[in-house]
């Protein structure tokens, strides 16, 4: 099974720039999208999914802004849309799918926003995501959480730790709650199978940052210690463009 996650930055944007077309080769049998920005009814029909595919969205209250989709071949036992809580659900920040050997969270964290405002409330959601996934493995089950975590856990994940130190995707208190998530039960499959590589997964468009690879690694596979056995490899696809961020996929049993 390939799961693909991939913030476009823009749902119609991506479209514009004919970025879902890079679907037809990578196939994957889902796909999360995070931050689309755009509710179905503002997409012309036959750029609602792609051939083969069901879609999902969660869209944003808010006109232009967060929101997430999923496009899907494998039907999934049961859609859960957000997560109970009403500041966090009307931003469209969360879907989750059952399959037979897990539950998939396609998930677009909060940013910290303009002079980190938003840092209290994107730890409260993490933690309040947190204790799902905890009640979850409570009851003996597998949990993947994918999608734009907005934040690098550790300085091998962006190019410039230092100077970021005090910035939004990498304050401590940003980072330990990956460690909190780790010491949970999840492992990051990516950097699990890959300790030393380094990759990223989004670029500023600024100061032709991707030309030059000064990026981050913020899109993630958090995935439950139980189910990692099965996990085959964690792709990131950073020759694809069309947004600031590239996908990532996860091949799994």
């Amino acid at each position: 099974m390939k799961i693909t996650t991939w913030n476009v930055n823009g749902y119609r944007a991506a479209i514009n720039k004919n970025a879902l077309e890079w679907l037809d080769d990578c196939q994957p049998d889902v796909l999360g999208l995070q931050e689309i920005k755009v509710k179905p009814d503002q997409i012309a029909e036959e750029y609602r999914g792609r051939e083969g595919y069901k879609t999902i969205w969660n869209s944003a209250e808010r006109p232009g802004y967060s929101g997430t989709a999923v496009f899907y071949k494998a039907e999934p036992l049961e859609v859960v849309l957000g997560m109970e809580r009403d500041e966090f659900d009307c931003e469209g920040r969360v879907i989750r799918l059952k399959y037979p050997d897990f539950y998939l969270y396609n998930v677009y964290f909060p940013n910290g926003g303009e002079e980190n405002k938003r840092v209290p409330f994107k730890l409260d959601f993490y933690a309040h995501l947190l204790d799902h996934c905890d009640a979850l493995h409570a009851k003996g089950e597998n949990v993947i959480i994918t999608g734009d975590f907005n934040t690098a856990h550790n300085e091998i994940d962006l190019a410039h730790p230092k100077a970021n130190e005090k910035n939004t995707g990498f304050l401590p208190e940003e980072r330990v709650w990956i460690d909190k998530y780790l010491a949970h039960g999840f492992v990051d499959a990516y950097r699990a199978l890959y300790p030393d590589r380094v990759e990223y997964t989004w670029w500023t468009y600024r100061m032709n940052a991707r030309a030059r690879n000064v990026g981050w690694r913020l899109d993630y596979y958090l995935v439950s210690e139980g189910l990692m056995p099965k996990v085959k490899d964690v792709i990131i696809h950073s020759e694809i463009m069309g947004s600031d961020h590239c996908p990532v996929s996860l091949l799994i049993e």
